[in-house]
Order: C-alpha cells, then structure tokens, then sequence
C-alpha cells in the first residue's frame, strides 16, 4: 500500500514538472514572438508587396465578378469566358482550351492548369484595399483554408503566381521581381502579420 503512494506521489511531482516545464517554454516562445513582433514593419512589408497583388497579373484572375479580365486596363474576357464552379470555364469553354502550357506567340498567354480560383472561394483582389486584401490573405475562411506560411508558399511556388513574372509579349510585369516579392511577403509574416488599416 505505502509503495503505491509513493509511486503516485513520484508519479505526480513528475506531472507537475513536465508541466512546469511545458509552460516556461511556451512563456518563452510567447516572449519570443512578441520581441519578433513589429506591427509597424508588417505592414509597410505588406503595402509594398500588394503593388504586386493590384497588378493586372493577379488582379486579372481575382476579379470581383465571374469573368476574368484581360489586358493591362482590365477589359472583360472576349467569348463571355466564366469562373465556372471549380474555376475552370463552364461547359466546352474550359479554360485551357485556349491556355495551353505556355505562352502562344501572338495568342492566349499560358501555363499548366490555367484557372482561375474556385467559385466557392473566389479570393477576390479587384476593388479591395490593401487592408482588406491583406486581412482575407490571412483569414483561412477565404484564402482556401491555408495557414500565412502556406499562402507565401503559394507565392513562391505556383506556376500561375510565377507566371505572372513571364507573361508573353506585349503584357506588363509588376514592377518589383519575384524575389524581391517573395521577401516582402516572408517578412510581413516575420513580423507578425499585421495588416494596414
């Protein structure tokens, strides 16, 4: 009987350190983030890097209708071109009919799996501030269920966001490069995330 009290007593003075322990290094890393913290810095990341977002290579494909838009001053698509449910045209007009793989000389620009986002989640950039822009990115309710670090990755990595960098002739390009983008948006989450008013 005595043994096992002093198994329990033995058994719990090591739960009450494994806790002890647990919350001193989540006090330190809370201590941690919140030195890492710079409100002020996220935000200008933030707005530098949405120039980029308001191009009319992002913002062409995040429209705040069902049509994507073409051309640098934003006309409706020719052919009555729709979103459709997965955002990839409705019917026969699916969109890599015409967007191949990649650019066509003097035709439809192009990369793998051309689409647009999905009608049930439509991240729409067309129209939005910066703030708001900034405040849907990080919300997974309405960036497609993705976390900060899973959005940058979708910057850094998809052959649609790259392409925005290799668009074909005749079509502009945002001003700052991929990788100076790509910095902007990493250190916007290093600072915490805080977005413009």
């Amino acid at each position: 009987m005595k043994k096992d009290h002093t198994t329990v007593r033995i058994l719990m003075i090591l739960c009450a350190a494994g806790a002890a322990a647990l919350l001193s290094c989540a006090a330190g890393q809370s201590a941690q983030s919140a030195a890492a913290r710079d409100d002020e810095g996220a935000r200008k990341a933030f707005l530098e890097a949405s120039a980029v977002l308001f191009h009319p290579r992002c913002v062409n494909c995040h429209p705040a209708g069902d049509a994507p838009l073409i051309r640098d001053d934003g006309q409706p698509h020719m052919f009555n071109v729709k979103r459709g449910p997965e955002g990839k045209g409705v019917g026969a007009m699916n969109c890599t009919l015409c967007h191949k793989e990649q650019n066509q000389p003097g035709g439809p620009p192009g990369v793998a799996n051309w689409h647009m986002p999905p009608a049930n989640m439509p991240m729409v950039f067309q129209g939005r501030t910066a703030g708001e822009l900034c405040r849907q990115l990080k919300d997974p309710k309405h960036n497609g269920g993705r976390t900060m670090e899973q959005v940058n990755d979708h910057l850094d990595k998809d052959p649609l966001v790259l392409w925005g960098w290799n668009p074909g002739e005749g079509r502009s390009v945002p001003k700052m490069s991929h990788k100076e983008f790509s910095a902007k948006m990493h250190e916007w989450i290093a600072k915490g995330g805080a977005c413009p008013d």
